[in-house]
């Protein structure tokens, strides 16, 4: 166990180190998988096994449920009937219809490398009703929750991570794994999470290694920052991994890591922009670390003399990483704006090697121009579609279909739209889904459905989400889910985009909150608490062992 004063575990470091205390509270947990990690404790390596842990089971209440519309012809949906808060995490009884698949997991941002945001379980959830809400877990949620093995993970701006029993909401173990940084300690640092800055990215599980990894800002000496890259065991919540990984040469305070965390090829990948405000000296980077620690690799956008900005944050959504293990990634406004100037990778989508070369790219004709105006391509991920095609949009209302194969540089697309309609300010935030030849794309004046044609290469928008959900969608049970900015969960109809049921969870800390559907749940955040609800099969099993 740490206690304060003493150097925090780490495997290695690409930057240098700050001194201070962890919150541990864990105890043993019998049986867990162990180890080996390095600590540095006043200049002296030692090796030592890692932490051990402690279960915190605890109780909430379930928010309210509001089944509304008429659905199109064929639709399976809720009636009209309304559900009271209850006081009790306890299981819901069921009512019949087969159990949710176990095993139907959500490791990643939108539930796979290919961010598509298909439940993955195939249970009903008509009609779905509440069936738990978490405790506050230690600070605002800005992460979309994750499922393993029935497990709940939630991380949150406290630096803390917490791992729930999906059949109940209750605690298995929760972690804080540092001092969030306190933005108010950097004079002139702009931005709009506060008052800390801790786990503000979608967390990724590796499966297979039973290990969850995070990036945590962390609070270095009175006025300072520096980003840990934190793997920890997805059973007991030891520490099996803390590196800094901010590049040499960056200013951590003015870097927010906001884009969801991806795997590939061994590898943990994170995306960096700025805060909310572009101020100060940051580029947009994509980072890549082994995952059992080590060099890291950076990709950096506008990183020649005197440019900053290109961030790489998609509002919160991951990298899609395509067949081949390759990184796909949408870049935001530059400093460059000069009619002639070269060009900087910024406003634009960019492929990846998973060690962060750079393959090929795509970038509006209109680029300079966009960077001038804030019209970028960066506030959501690049769409891999698996038919030869890639789809992305952003903050100019313009959806561009790209071949997959010959991006094309400057001026490259396949095949262009306008979307999102409504005039200027309806931007496309976070990670669209995609299912059945139809993008559901995240506008932030409601969702918008939209065909996708292969030959020719085509884009047919149709409907527009009325109700206000503008959340990054999933699609679950037949039916499309998101939540809206005033923390309302909402279950469209896919064919006509009109509400059928309708959660009230309350106040979310994000202005894009991601919603997810696994192991026959729908979760959603709230601030600082995870509500969970559920179909006509009941709750999921217990949770199963991991490795």
């Amino acid at each position: 166990m740490l206690s304060g004063g003493q150097q925090r575990r780490t495997t290695v470091d690409i930057a240098p180190r700050h001194t201070g205390g962890v919150g541990d509270d864990l105890e043993t947990t019998p049986g867990r998988r162990r180890r080996v990690v390095v600590a540095v404790v006043a200049g002296v390596v030692v090796a030592a096994s890692a932490a051990a842990v402690t279960a915190l089971v605890s109780s909430g209440s379930s928010p309210s449920l509001t089944p509304l519309g008429a659905p199109s012809a064929g639709a399976h949906v809720a009636p009209a009937t309304s559900t009271a808060p209850t006081t009790s995490t306890s299981p819901a009884p069921t009512t019949g219809g087969a159990a949710p698949p176990a095993g139907a997991d959500w490791p990643t941002y939108h539930g796979n490398g290919a961010r598509t945001g298909v439940d993955p379980a195939g249970a009903s959830l008509s009609p779905a009703r509440p069936a738990w809400t978490s405790v506050p877990l230690g600070g605002r949620i800005y992460a979309e929750p994750l499922v393993v093995a029935g497990r709940v993970i939630a991380a949150t701006e406290g630096d803390t991570v917490a791992v729930l029993s999906a059949r109940s909401g209750a605690v298995l173990w929760k972690r804080t794994v540092g001092t969030p940084f306190r933005p108010s300690t950097v004079p002139g640092l702009c931005g709009d999470i506060s008052p800390t800055v801790g786990i503000t990215s979608t967390p990724v599980v590796d499966v297979g290694r039973g290990e969850v990894f995070v990036v945590a800002d962390e609070q270095v000496g009175p006025s300072g920052a520096a980003h840990h890259l934190i793997g920890l065991d997805l059973a007991t919540g030891a520490v099996l991994l803390d590196q800094v990984i901010d590049p040499a040469g960056t200013d951590p305070p003015f870097q927010l890591q906001r884009a969801g965390l991806a795997l590939s090829a061994g590898r943990v990948i994170a995306g960096f922009g700025g805060n909310y405000g572009d101020c100060g000296p940051y580029h947009g980077l994509v980072v890549s670390v082994p995952e059992g620690g080590g060099p890291a690799d950076v990709f950096a956008v506008d990183s020649a003399p005197g440019q900053r900005e290109g961030a790489v944050w998609m509002g919160g959504a991951a990298p899609a990483i395509d067949a081949s293990g390759n990184v796909w990634v949408a870049t935001g406004n530059g400093s460059t704006t000069r009619p002639g100037a070269p060009y900087d990778h910024s406003d634009a989508v960019l492929e990846l090697s998973p060690t962060m070369q750079l393959l090929q790219y795509f970038a509006p004709s209109s680029w300079r121009s966009d960077n001038a105006v804030d019209a970028d391509l960066g506030s959501t991920a690049p769409m891999v579609l698996g038919d030869g095609l890639v789809f992305q949009i952003g903050k100019s209302q313009t959806g561009y279909l790209l071949h997959q194969g010959a991006l094309g540089g400057i001026g490259g697309q396949a095949a262009s739209a306008r979307l999102c309609p409504g005039g200027g300010g309806n931007d496309a935030d976070g990670g669209s889904a995609w299912n059945a030849g139809v993008l559901y794309i995240p506008c932030s004046r409601g969702i918008q459905a939209v065909a996708v044609g292969t030959s020719p290469p085509s884009l047919s928008p149709s409907w527009v989400a009325a109700g206000g959900a503008s959340g990054p969608p999933v699609v679950a049970g037949g039916l499309v889910w998101s939540e809206t900015r005033g923390g309302v969960v909402e279950a469209l109809d896919p064919a006509t985009g009109a509400t059928v049921q309708r959660f009230a969870v309350g106040a979310v800390a994000t202005s894009f909150p991601a919603v997810t559907a696994a192991d026959g749940l729908v979760l959603a955040v709230g601030s600082e608490e995870v509500h969970a609800f559920c179909g006509p099969a009941g709750l999921p099993p217990p949770p199963s062992a991991v490795a």
